[in-house]
């Protein structure tokens, strides 16, 4: 056991002692899954007007006028969807979709809000909630690997809208998976909103040998228009620098003082990660107030590495803070890391936890 294990605290009762990520082993049913689809807390109360616009970056501004237009097409008769949700079931088939791209693509670097943006759609389109869905592209995919292929089309063709958040292929096989969902939910009226990193027409480009799978490739960009959306990273505009590493003392003290954290050491809980299906990372945080972490360092190889980048966006999503001692997160990522396929993924991660880190702040007691 880890010498920062809450176990191990001098004096620490049973009662006393914080959470543990690596105790937890969540179970995740498939209506869950299916009923989650939906923004996360962090951008429950987010809407157009509350997007600031960097006035030095028109492309932002341009983006959310193109968003009003298309939240408000969503609402006129025949814009998509049957009218109906059919969840776990068939239903009758909805009115093909009109010519030309049913989707809009939210295109630029991390930290621009687009994710703000996908979320307002989400909120603005005038459809009920049960017609809308929301969720991660990994979400999208174990959904997929959850129903299966064929329930997962039927449960999503009754929606008006679906919004996918961080599109990436990262392997054949989901580029595949996706090109075929997407081209089913089109053809059912289904209308489609995502944002990445990357255009539509370079997903998967440094990943594989993405040329072998350019009919998909192109078959995905057909089903959007692209908006690009240029600006810094927001969670460092004018903002102080992340507060440097913890000690492992004041991370363990912080975590005995703060109902509802937890306290693991960094190693460990990438272990544990490696035993746990990145869909079920949102249960795993489920209920924590903190997460507090010791003696941070690189993480060893590129999975997982992909795997904390999964655990960052569901902390980031939950609003939940995080205490840690050891190395800065950004120095998680070695420098070929950063220059590979997954850098955008990386830095992302690296943005969040940063945000995260300054959240936790308040929890230390110290300026």
């Amino acid at each position: 056991m880890s010498s920062s294990s809450p176990a191990s605290r001098p004096g620490a009762t049973a009662e006393a002692a914080p959470l543990s990520l690596c105790a937890r082993e969540p179970y995740v049913p498939a209506d869950r899954l299916v009923a989650e689809m939906v923004p996360p807390p962090r951008f429950d109360a987010v809407r157009f007007g509350t997007y600031i616009p960097d006035p030095n970056q028109p492309s932002q501004t341009e983006a959310v006028r193109a968003l009003e237009g298309f939240a408000a097409g969503l609402g006129e008769p025949g814009s998509g969807g049957s009218g109906k949700r059919r969840l776990f079931g068939f239903g009758k088939a909805a009115k093909p979709a009109p010519a030309g791209p049913r989707g809009v693509y939210l295109d630029g670097g991390y930290g621009v809000g687009k994710t703000h943006l996908l979320a307002s759609l989400w909120h603005t389109t005038p459809a009920e909630p049960a017609l809308k869905a929301f969720g991660t592209f990994v979400e999208l995919t174990n959904l997929v690997g959850a129903l299966g292929f064929q329930q997962t089309v039927r449960t999503l063709s009754g929606h008006r809208l679906l919004c996918i958040d961080e599109f990436e292929l990262d392997d054949p096989g989901d580029t595949v998976l996706v090109s075929s969902l997407l081209g089913r939910l089109v053809e059912a009226g289904v209308a489609l909103a995502a944002t990445s990193n990357t255009l539509p027409g370079k997903l998967g480009e440094g990943r594989f040998a993405s040329a072998d799978f350019l009919r998909e490739i192109q078959g995905l960009s057909a089903h959007f228009r692209a908006l690009r959306i240029d600006g810094e990273d927001y969670r460092h505009r004018g903002l102080p620098k992340a507060p440097p590493p913890y000690t492992d003392e004041l991370v363990s003290k912080t975590a005995y003082a703060t109902e509802g954290a937890s306290l693991d050491s960094f190693a460990d809980l990438l272990d544990h990660l490696a035993k746990v299906h990145p869909s079920r990372y949102g249960a795993l945080t489920d209920g924590l107030a903190a997460v507090c972490l010791t003696d941070v360092r690189p993480v060893p190889d590129q999975s997982t590495a992909l795997r904390l980048v999964v655990l960052a966006d569901r902390l980031y999503d939950r609003e939940v803070p995080v205490l840690a001692s050891g190395l800065p997160f950004d120095q998680l990522f070695s420098e070929e890391m950063l220059k590979g396929g997954y850098r955008k993924k990386y830095f992302r991660a690296i943005s969040r936890l940063t945000a995260l880190a300054r959240d936790a702040g308040r929890l230390t007691g110290t300026p």
